[in-house]
């Protein structure tokens, strides 16, 4: 037995890294506060023209998920903004805008690729913008998902609500 102890403690020590990897414990202690401007105001603070397009307050799926989500036309940009957000924070998270009307697993529509990925979760607590690409149409989307990724879970969704003005 003794030849094999190192073979055995190399072993458990791949296992070790692999799942740290992709468990990634140590983020359930670290949160990453985000502080953004909001998109309407400029870069002196002054309100700039802006147009609300659609909201949504998040509920919790998988992970304790709070704050508010809105749709805001700026000029010739298109912003998500996430106000007094706060979730948990985990490996590749992500925000989604989601094709799922009223009756649809927002899970299931994510599984069959109806959505769009507006990137990395900037931060798990506090105000932040993803811009939209100006070639989406808006409103085909109806809910805004907070996705893990690496496993495929749902941390919070908020279900927007479309203005009728969608300039």
């Amino acid at each position: 037995m003794k030849k094999y102890w190192p073979i055995v403690l190399l072993f458990f020590v791949f296992v070790a890294v692999v799942g740290w990897y992709l468990f990634r414990p140590e983020l359930i202690f670290i949160n990453t506060p985000v502080s953004e401007s909001h998109p309407m105001l400029d870069q002196t603070d002054k309100p700039v023209n802006a147009i609300m397009l659609a909201s949504g307050t998040f509920t919790s799926v998988a992970h304790e998920t709070n704050g508010d989500a809105s749709l805001l036309k700026v000029g010739d940009k298109i912003f998500l903004r996430l106000s007094d957000f706060k979730t948990s924070n985990g490996p590749d998270i992500r925000v989604y805008l989601v094709e799922a009307p009223q009756g649809t697993s927002v899970s299931k529509a994510i599984f069959e690729k109806h959505y769009l990925d507006l990137g990395d979760m900037k931060g798990n607590i506090g105000d932040q913008n993803y811009e939209i690409p100006s070639n989406v149409d808006i409103r085909k989307y109806s809910v805004v998902s907070i996705w893990c990724r690496r496993f495929r879970v749902n941390f919070g969704e908020a279900r927007m609500k479309h203005t009728k003005q969608q300039g």
